[in-house]
């Protein structure tokens, strides 16, 4: 099983200029219990095109870029050099002091065919992403897939926001011939049950409905 990889694409220096000359109201992120603090997400194609920060199909049918995607013609250029099924696209910005708590994006993962890539856009080296307990670096320009099936968690301990470019792809051939080519971090799937328990007693600790969820899953899976 991938954990995360970094991706041979690269994404251009423009991206930057186009957020921020960009002037219009971010959303909050609908998961509010996933996080505390500044979490806002700018859908750029999203289902139906509603402008929502909901990336899920749910009861509509496709994908359709959203009226904020005409202002980012850098955006499109890299969306239309993918070439795979493109679901959804978004900015998401963790303002400076934020953070996402531990929590999993069921069944997000290239080995159930989906990818979910993230483009670092704006950031700052105080910004800790792990997946699990493996911190990765993630720079201005680079592709990053992270494993979203697995406990995952971000803080900005910056003074600066954080702004990636989030893109859920279906993986196809083309993208399995560039994830044989990336950098990739390989998770056992023997589970280390130390290391399982930690994370447990990390979330009952939070004393949040939904992390308190995640450990009753968890912990149901260890027991499995």
């Amino acid at each position: 099983m991938i954990s995360f990889a970094k991706i041979p694409i690269r994404s251009s220096g423009t991206l930057a200029a186009e957020i921020t000359q960009y002037t219009a109201t971010w959303q909050p992120h609908f998961n509010t219990l996933h996080y505390r603090g500044e979490w806002t997400v700018l859908p750029l194609r999203a289902p139906g095109g509603a402008d929502s920060p909901i990336p899920d199909l749910m009861d509509r049918q496709v994908y359709i870029d959203t009226i904020h995607m005409q202002h980012f013609s850098a955006v499109k250029e890299l969306v239309n050099s993918l070439k795979c099924p493109v679901q959804s696209v978004r900015f998401l910005n963790l303002k400076a002091g934020s953070e996402i708590k531990p929590h999993r994006d069921y069944e997000l993962a290239f080995e159930n065919d989906e990818a979910r890539l993230h483009f670092p856009v704006i950031t700052n080296p105080y910004v800790e992403f792990f997946v699990e307990n493996t911190r990765i670096d993630m720079r201005p320009g680079e592709c990053w897939y992270i494993n979203a099936n697995l406990v995952h968690r971000v803080s900005n301990k910056g003074t600066t926001d954080r702004i990636h470019l989030v893109i859920d792809c279906q993986v196809n051939d083309w993208l399995s011939d560039l994830f044989d080519q990336a950098d990739k971090h390989i998770k056992d799937e023997k589970i280390d049950i130390g290391k399982q328990k930690q994370i447990i007693a990390a979330l009952r600790s939070q004393n949040m409905p939904s992390a308190t969820q995640l450990a009753n899953q968890m912990e149901k899976e260890l027991l499995n």
